[in-house]
């Protein structure tokens, strides 16, 4: 395998092409199981019938584990959105559509949202009374079986000449509640600095999906603290400040 073209390069880990392979390759000391829990998502999520890059292989190179991928040739939705801003709500609608075909899927072998979240809520840094206010509501919520994403934004759909669309990266894919991957996402799009767009999106998908906005809004606490626990010191600010705005019933 040729690891001449880097397609993308993140914190802990750079991606490659090599012909019609894509090349996943993560940095020294990644964690074998999380890599291992990625390519059994993807390989999962193959069967739903979404489009997606299929596994090829997982492999080591160098004492580096990778994931190989067929490659999906096309641009971002993403990079779609930044030079097309004219496009914006067309782009959107394709966008929401595509994420509630996601939530029409089932994936029985997933791991459960909840699960994974009752676990992120105990990690998070706040206080003990907080942490039982967030579990309690989250043991309160409905229990659903949807596939969710986990990190559903523009920058992980792939757009083919075609106009096809492809799903990218399932590393955080589960089963539950569909209205907490949307929370996820609504958040996201802040994150990015993104508030008028996250707005209209999750507006739109209200509107879309007959979800009741206040629903999804009560997801938002849950989310944004079992999100705090990775990423840089600005993002966990911006996360635990949904938790303590939220007022608890």
């Amino acid at each position: 395998m040729k690891l001449d073209t880097v397609i993308a390069q993140r914190a802990t880990k750079t991606l490659y092409r090599d012909g019609d392979k894509c090349i996943k390759l993560f940095n020294e000391g990644y964690s074998k199981a999380d890599v291992l829990n990625e390519a059994l998502n993807q390989a999962r999520i193959e069967s739903t019938g979404l489009n997606t890059a299929k596994v090829l292989e997982v492999t080591t190179i160098d004492g580096k584990w990778a994931i190989v991928l067929e490659y999906i040739e096309g641009r971002t939705l993403a990079e779609l959105m930044r030079e097309n801003p004219d496009k914006m709500d067309e782009y959107l609608e394709l966008f929401v559509d595509l994420q509630i075909e996601v939530h029409s899927k089932t994936c029985p072998l997933l791991n459960k949202l909840k699960d994974k979240m009752n676990r992120k809520i105990h990690e998070a840094d706040i206080d003990a009374t907080t942490r039982y206010e967030l579990h309690t509501r989250l043991e309160g919520m409905p229990k659903h079986k949807k596939v969710c994403h986990g990190d559903f934004n523009p920058s992980n759909i792939i757009v083919t000449p075609e106009g096809k669309l492809y799903i990218i990266d399932w590393s955080h894919a589960t089963q539950g509640n569909a209205s907490a991957d949307v929370a996820r996402t609504y958040l996201l799009f802040c994150l990015n600095h993104d508030d008028e767009i996250a707005k209209k999106y999750l507006n739109l998908f209200c509107k879309k999906s007959d979800t009741a906005k206040q629903y999804v809004q009560k997801w938002m606490p849950i989310v944004a603290a079992s999100q705090s626990v990775k990423g840089n010191a600005h993002e966990r600010e911006f996360l635990l400040s949904w938790v303590d705005v939220v007022d608890y019933e």
